[in-house]
């Protein structure tokens, strides 16, 4: 609850700093940038816990919490149906976990090999980059006209109350964050403010989800006949890493999501529990001869990353 405080009343702080008292470029730049990093934040401990119901055992309390995704750009009904169901039931599987679906990438050996899949190891981070601004001034879009997660997913029902929201949220946040700053600020200003924080924001939620799923050490499966050879929580921990879980300070910052093994294996338990949660999976894993992945530090996650990404350029 303090930390969900902290970081509200720093996205108010930032923001009326540059909007209103705007200080010297240099400054604003690093302030943008630092929006940019609260935006995920408040992403990764508020509204993710949220929207797993796990922030609070008060339901109405995690229901209005999940909607600072809607603040942020984005929509809370439509993240739920591709996240809490389709990504956590069906982890690292092609054509059903719409979060390994990235457009420009190959990341399972399911999906097609396509020419430009050679020089994805150089443009990867260009992707992650631009990934904040294409999921809510597209992605949301294209899923709502659709009533698609993906071109090939079945369809959705979107309930009348969910569609005024979607409006009206999106309405709010184009004020917010685009039209009040021309008006104060001017275009260009608003235009790099917005960028700049769009940016780093997209590059800390894209890397934090592809250290956790898309690194040498998990598993990448395939359906058979509608069925998944392994026990779910053993698909979990096959498909699942932790990584840099001795670091207080990242723990912190990412809500707990770099014990993103405990996170998947119990979704509906506070993130402040992780680790000491981490201790009994590690044990218990052991103990039944389990393959339990974790990456001592963050860097070392990413260069697995980056392995995977050129073997499957390939």
């Amino acid at each position: 609850m303090l930390k969900a405080i902290i970081l509200l009343l720093s996205l108010a702080v930032l923001y009326v700093t540059l909007v209103f008292v705007q200080p010297h470029w240099i400054i604003g730049v690093i302030l943008c940038a630092i929006l940019g990093v609260n935006f995920a934040a408040i992403g990764f401990n508020i509204m993710h816990d949220a929207g797993h119901n796990s922030f609070s055992d008060n339901k109405k309390l995690n229901s209005v919490l999940s909607y600072s995704l809607n603040l942020l750009g984005g929509n809370i009904y439509l993240w739920k149906l591709k996240h809490n169901i389709a990504h956590h039931t069906y982890t690292n599987i092609d054509g059903e976990d719409h979060d390994i679906e990235i457009k420009f990438m190959r990341i399972h050996h399911d999906q097609p090999l396509k020419k430009h899949h050679r020089f994805q190891h150089i443009y990867f981070m260009l992707l992650y980059a631009i990934s904040y601004l294409a999921w809510i001034f597209f992605q949301d879009y294209e899923k709502y006209f659709r009533r698609r997660l993906s071109p090939t997913s079945d369809k959705f029902n979107f309930p009348r109350q969910e569609h005024i929201i979607f409006w009206v949220s999106k309405f709010i946040h184009f004020q917010i964050f685009i039209t009040i700053p021309i008006l104060v600020v001017g275009f260009v200003p608003t235009l790099i403010g917005l960028l700049i924080s769009s940016i780093v924001c997209g590059i800390c939620l894209a890397t934090v989800f592809q250290l956790a799923h898309v690194v040498s050490e998990t598993e990448f499966n395939t359906v058979e006949n509608c069925k998944i050879e392994d026990e779910w929580m053993i698909h979990q921990l096959r498909s699942t890493a932790n990584f840099a879980t001795g670091s207080k300070v990242l723990t912190w910052l990412l809500g707990g999501l770099n014990f993103q093994v405990e996170h998947h294996l119990f979704p509906k338990i506070s993130h402040v529990h992780y680790p000491a949660l981490n201790r009994i999976v590690k044990e218990t894993s052991k103990e039944f001869n389990i393959k339990y992945n974790e990456y001592k530090t963050f860097f070392g996650a990413l260069r697995s990353h980056f392995m995977v990404i050129k073997l499957m350029s390939r």
